[in-house]
């Protein structure tokens, strides 16, 4: 038995030697090539790249949210001064229906707008 496990060591100190050889011959490793910012950790480029894109899909997202403000804002200046035509045109008496409507559908839009400018 021990003569086996003897033998067994021999041959494996016999044959590693050979393996040591045979991987000098082969090609280098390749170097991964750098990124666009050499000097830094590819997470910490990541992280760059996503703050990055984080920052600009905010910046997409303000912008269209502006532009929803500036046409809500529109309408209401609209709906506002149907309004004022419409208590215009009416006398103390007559209320109409379409007036209230109105009304309502500006409180709405006000409501609406408000909310938009404090998600800010």
């Amino acid at each position: 038995m021990r003569l086996r496990l003897f033998a067994v060591a021999v041959l494996l100190l016999s044959i590693t030697p050979a393996f040591t050889i045979l991987s000098f011959g082969q090609n280098p490793v390749p170097v991964p090539r750098l990124g666009p910012n050499p000097g830094l950790a590819p997470d910490t480029a990541e992280d760059e790249n996503r703050a990055k894109l984080e920052k600009d899909i905010a910046k997409k997202a303000n912008r269209e949210r502006q532009a929803q403000l500036q046409r809500d804002t529109d309408n209401l200046l609209k709906l506002a001064n149907e309004l004022k035509q419409s208590v215009d045109k009416s006398n103390e008496n007559t209320l109409s229906l379409d007036v209230v409507k109105k009304a309502e559908e500006i409180e709405k839009l006000a409501h609406s707008v408000k909310e938009k400018m404090k998600a800010n």
